[in-house]
């Protein structure tokens, strides 16, 4: 039986979701020879967050990311954009055109206290026992959105395939719309409390004098648009941190939550392969990365890096 879900196209299930090879867009080859000489036009010691695109680049280019950010905001709610040739780049340059068409989608946003503007997400060999996030493990993230914690809502999550790992980190999306969908027709019940705020840990991202945790409701709405926040091993924390323990009301609104992500027949799923910019709507997408086992050797083990993005 196919889902139902609602006219929205932002809502889409696993059977209504249109075809894969929709989701690839191949960037124009002479974008990329701009953004490469742009990259290669800076001193090698200058940082890669330095590099800023001129107002009339981002104007020129304008229409060839028309088509990613249109799916972005109306459409499926992520896109991969294809074509990096890693054999003739260096990793700077694959970095740094990376970061230059970060700024063709959005503007760059920090991603920690630090001001972290590019992320690398590889596993350390950290615990999330002792305060790591998951994108510094290998570790099956569940699914999530980035930046629960934080102030600001975050619009865009970015992720540039340098390496891939020898066997899973397969990444899955769901929709947010259509998961809302299920909740209002199967479980009603649970919706208030999904929108009530919850403790989320903010894993040490926070300055001092400031509370390490903060009250966010899993939903909200800016005005008519859905705003999802959520990741549960974070509010787990966080309500242990404030020892507050979870009621039984809002952990079974979570666990529903859960089981609804869970489904099969509303996600997505797919590998990125070296070279492919993945990017998210962060607002009502939720999204996954299956657990993994890396190459033995450093050099081949899986490398991605995160660029967290506003609308511009």
């Amino acid at each position: 039986m196919v889902l139902q879900t609602s006219s929205d196209p932002r809502a889409w299930s696993a059977a209504t979701v249109d075809e894969p090879a929709t989701w690839y867009f191949p960037l124009p080859p002479s974008l990329l020879t701009e953004l490469r000489g742009v990259v290669n036009a800076a001193p090698d010691d200058l940082p890669i967050t330095e590099l800023r695109l001129a107002e009339s680049q981002r104007l020129a280019w304008r229409e060839a990311v028309a088509g990613p950010l249109r799916d972005l905001e109306e459409g499926r709610g992520f896109v991969i954009l294809d074509g990096l040739p890693m054999r003739e780049l260096s990793e700077r340059e694959a970095v740094g055109i990376y970061w230059l068409v970060g700024q063709l989608l959005g503007e760059p946003f920090a991603q920690n206290v630090q001001g972290t503007l590019l992320y690398d997400v590889r596993d350390t060999g950290q615990d999330l026992a002792s305060g790591a996030r998951f994108s510094v493990t290998s570790y099956e993230s569940s699914f999530h959105t980035d930046n629960s914690f934080g102030d600001s809502i975050l619009d865009y999550v970015g992720l540039l395939c340098l390496k891939s790992a020898k066997s899973g980190g397969i990444s899955q999306n769901v929709s947010g719309h259509a998961v809302l969908d299920v909740l209002r027709r199967e479980h009603p019940e649970v919706l208030e409390a999904l929108q009530a705020p919850l403790h989320v840990d903010r894993r040490g991202g926070f300055r001092e004098g400031e509370s390490p945790t903060v009250l966010r409701p899993v939903m909200d709405w800016d005005g008519p648009e859905l705003i999802l926040r959520y990741l549960r091993y974070w509010i787990e924390a966080g309500h242990e941190k404030v020892q507050q323990p979870l009621t039984e009301g809002q952990r079974h609104a979570l666990d529903v939550l859960d089981a609804t992500l869970a489904r099969p027949d509303l996600r997505v799923e797919f590998s990125l392969e070296p070279g492919q910019m993945y990017f998210i709507n962060n607002r009502w997408i939720l999204h996954n990365r299956t657990a993994f086992v890396d190459h033995p050797e450093l050099a081949r083990r899986r490398h991605l890096v995160r660029l967290w993005l506003t609308k511009g």
